[in-house]
């Protein structure tokens, strides 16, 4: 009898320790990625740079160890061009970073003037990592839905029509998971069931969009002053280009009646009319004074001119200078350390 029962107590056992490696096995199933990303996190060795970037993206958990899984690298040389050669080049703009081969490379950018735009680059780049963690089922679920919200909300968002457009090219995933990146960085009115799948990965979606629009309002308030000198320059061009027409013709016809009145006199047409001299010679005394008083003002709207070109070309080597920190073919050819 006891024989029997320790028997029953084995196939017991034995059955349940069978149960719980199927549980296991199922469960490994299950999270499979994410088993493989925390390890592959635990093989990394995160640079100091990488981890002040990783607490200014306020990741979550699942944020944080998709980022650590893609191996990060921060480089502000040439070896970050080697890095993201295999890039598609045809976005506008510098490529600021890349996800390739489950890696995301990022390249060093510290002029504070543009402050922000590595970790905009990272929170962009990491999306593409979650997207291509998503089964084939979930993309196409989620593309469509991305989709949708895209055709809702672009028409009253001309600039992320404009973002987006050059990525019209791509095959509908690919331009889903490039929307996906760009709508859970740049924009920040979401529908909600959007915001809660983006808050899976970031606890402060909102502080990425504050610096996105830093950034992007760094560049817009250069063009609003370049705008704005350039139509305020071409109004006084226009103006002066007039003035200096009339002004011209004003010194023409004061040289004849100047001339005209010399010769009056060298002929004595006024022994007879004293006070007609005094008057000839006090309208055209007048006259003198209007044409200097014109000329004074064309010089100084000329000036004017002159200043607001050069306020307009130190807006132009302002810009260049920025762009050049933006433009990693112009980045030293040795690795800087990035610790």
């Amino acid at each position: 009898m006891a024989d029997g029962a320790a028997a029953v107590v084995k196939r017991w056992i034995g059955f349940t320790v069978f149960l719980a490696l199927v549980a296991l096995a199922v469960a490994a199933m299950m999270f499979r990625q994410e088993i493989s990303d925390h390890v592959a996190g635990m093989n990394y060795d995160m640079t100091q740079r990488v981890s002040s970037l990783t607490a200014d993206l306020e990741l979550t958990d699942a944020g944080q160890r998709v980022f650590l899984a893609t191996h990060p690298t921060v480089d502000g040389s040439q070896h970050f061009n080697e890095q993201c050669a295999d890039v598609d080049h045809s976005e506008q703009g510098h490529v600021l970073g890349c996800y390739t081969s489950d890696r995301i490379h990022l390249f060093d950018v510290t002029d504070e003037r543009v402050s922000g735009v590595v970790e905009i680059t990272a929170a962009h780049e990491l999306l593409h990592a979650v997207f291509h963690r998503l089964g084939e089922g979930d993309r196409s679920l989620l593309a469509a839905r991305l989709r949708d919200v895209y055709e809702e909300i672009a028409p009253t968002h001309p600039q992320l029509h404009e973002r987006m457009s050059v990525y019209e090219h791509l095959p509908d995933s690919a331009f889903a998971n490039e929307l996906h990146s760009v709508l859970g960085t740049e924009v920040r009115d979401l529908p909600e069931w959007l915001e809660q799948h983006y808050a899976q990965w970031f606890s402060n979606r909102a502080a990425l969009v504050d610096d996105f629009e830093t950034y992007l309002t760094v560049f817009n308030d250069l063009q609003s002053q370049v705008d704005a000198l350039q139509t305020e320059m071409a109004a006084l061009r226009e103006d002066v280009e007039e003035r200096k027409s009339t002004y011209v013709d004003a010194v023409e016809a004061f040289n004849a009646d100047a001339s005209a009145y010399t010769s009056r006199i060298e002929r004595d047409d006024y022994r007879d009319d004293p006070e007609r001299l005094q008057r000839d010679a006090d309208a055209l005394q007048q006259r003198r004074a209007a044409i200097d008083a014109e000329l004074a003002a064309l010089q100084a709207d000329i000036d004017t001119y002159n200043a607001l070109r050069d306020e307009l070309e130190a807006l132009g080597e302002l810009s260049a200078e920025l762009d050049e920190h933006l433009d990693s073919d112009l980045a030293p050819i040795t690795t800087r350390p990035n610790e």
